[in-house]
């Protein structure tokens, strides 16, 4: 996924990762033809947007929940508690 580069001031920070990893990705970014800035940069805008539309959905759906669904039972069960639990 291509994304979009954030406009404005860029500031460094200093990460401090697992040497095999380092290794790994050097790798990738050298397949890939891209800085490991790019794709750190790619890594974190993906995991953030992820993180987003989660929460969009986790919002959506417990309204969802909230409001309830009409499943055609009028707010009636059609067995009664005991007939549900019947352990006869």
């Amino acid at each position: 996924m291509k994304t979009k580069r954030a406009a404005g001031e860029r500031q460094n920070v200093t990460l401090s990762l697992p040497k095999p990893l380092l290794k790994r990705v050097k790798v990738l970014a050298a397949e890939e033809d891209k800085s490991m800035s790019q794709l750190m940069e790619e890594a974190l805008e993906d995991r953030v947007q992820r993180r987003a539309e989660y929460e969009r959905a986790r919002k959506h759906h417990l309204r969802l929940l909230a409001r309830g669904f009409d499943l055609g039972t009028e707010g009636r069960l059609p067995v009664s508690r005991d007939e549900v639990h019947d352990r006869g």
